[in-house]
């Protein structure tokens, strides 16, 4: 970065064909400085421990579970086994109930789950043509600052536009998901969780990570050399990365997606109960009636007060604590599986838990009904879910060290071709 910010003499080709002029290497600097904060020794050593601690974080969490589960007596009980018993004890006629699988069934339903991906993955595509555009336009902009920044500006508008699809297809993704579940009429209700838990983790992840793969793995290497360009708005483009890497892109990708789900996602995620509460109180309030001289004011039971006012707060369903689960194991795959480019992630995720304990707990004893507890020995199909995390984030952080960063490629050129070296 330091010879980049020196290189007052090295001219660069336009970034466009129209109204872009030759520039210095040096114009970069800043843009280097920040690279080199993110990208250097330390990244490597970081992902590391992150990995290692992803493990240690799941080897802690089973230890707890199981000194619950001894405290609570619950490790020969099953969840499936008393749910069927409880089938069969509530049905007087004891009419046997069948379960037969059907292979048309699951191939239907895991032709219908590869289609969703696949639309995923095209919605990926979709943002990059818009970068590409929206680079092309920001390069050949009258504004000298847009032109400058051309390529910080269309990451940026393109994370936001992301973030944006991910509101959106979260909605549909849960849809589709429940959709699929009934097509696939399971025997019980855990089971039925369990799939549904399954298809709405895989659908998320495409929506959340389809773009930052290509970021990370694929952008300015799948493209081809100068002449195998790509043909935007009549004009040949070749989306590649900054010149100062990948990897900063990618880092500003993921602390917008974050910051902008960890704000405006957590106080729209309060907001709606506590004005559906107050609606639903303002329609359920009596209007006291005048007295008249002879009545007298009839005493209230303290307990039909506490009950109206519960009756009065939102429903819940068996699915209200399944939302709190998915924000916090798509959390746990920021944390962990692109660390390396952004190593605030961890940090951003701790200061907004700290908000979010509060927030959950005020949704939950002051906005919606009590919750009907249910028997549990574990958090069910969530603990495979976070291991395979945990698998994707060693994977995650080495391609991204060995692919995404230019730490290797630093320490070729330092030990080879630097100065220190051929002087």
């Amino acid at each position: 970065s330091k010879e980049i910010c020196e290189a007052n003499n090295t001219i660069m080709c336009p970034l466009c064909d129209q109204k872009c002029p030759f520039w210095l290497l040096s114009d970069t600097c800043t843009y280097a400085k920040v690279t080199h904060m993110i990208d250097n020794e330390g990244t490597v050593v970081f992902a590391m421990l992150m990995a290692i601690w992803a493990t240690v974080f799941l080897e802690l969490w089973k230890r707890q579970r199981a000194t619950v589960v001894t405290d609570w007596d619950l490790y020969r009980w099953d969840e499936e086994e008393e749910e069927l018993a409880m089938e069969l004890i509530n049905n007087l006629q004891h009419e046997p109930q069948r379960y037969q699988h059907s292979y048309l069934r699951s191939t239907i339903v895991l032709l219908l789950v590869l289609l969703m991906i696949a639309v995923l993955i095209g919605i990926a595509h979709a943002l990059v043509i818009y970068r590409v555009i929206a680079m092309a336009l920001f390069t050949q902009s009258n504004l000298e600052f847009l032109r400058e920044q051309a390529n910080t500006m269309a990451v940026i508008t393109g994370a936001v536009l992301h973030y944006i699809t991910i509101v959106i297809m979260t909605k549909v993704n849960r849809h589709v998901a429940l959709y699929l579940c009934d097509l696939e009429k399971p025997r019980t209700f855990s089971h039925r969780e369990n799939n549904f838990t399954v298809k709405i983790f895989t659908f998320q992840f495409f929506t959340h990570f389809s773009s930052l793969i290509y970021i990370a793995f694929f952008l300015g290497r799948i493209n081809g050399h100068p002449g195998n360009y790509v043909r935007i708005a009549g004009k040949w483009r070749l989306e590649e990365c900054h010149p100062s890497g990948c990897i900063t892109d990618l880092c500003i990708q993921m602390a917008i997606i974050m910051l902008l789900k960890q704000t405006i996602s957590n106080v729209i995620e309060y907001l709606i109960p506590w004005i559906t509460h107050k609606r639903r109180k303002k329609q359920h309030h009596p209007k006291k009636r005048s007295m008249m001289v002879w009545e007298e004011e009839e005493v209230e039971d303290p307990c039909k007060r506490q009950w109206l006012s519960n009756y009065h707060l939102n429903e819940v369903n068996v699915f209200s604590l399944f939302d709190e689960f998915l924000e916090m194991v798509i959390q746990y795959s920021f944390t962990t599986i692109f660390v390396a480019a952004f190593p605030l992630a961890p940090l951003l995720a701790f200061c907004n838990n700290l908000f979010e304990i509060r927030l959950d707990a005020i949704k939950m004893m002051r906005l919606r009904r009590r919750m009907v507890p249910r028997k549990a020995n574990d958090i069910g199909i969530w603990l495979q879910v976070l291991e395979a995390i945990g698998i994707l984030a060693v994977i995650g952080n080495g391609l991204v060290i060995a692919i995404t960063s230019d730490f290797i490629p630093m320490l070729v050129y330092k030990h080879t071709y630097s100065p220190c070296v051929t002087e």
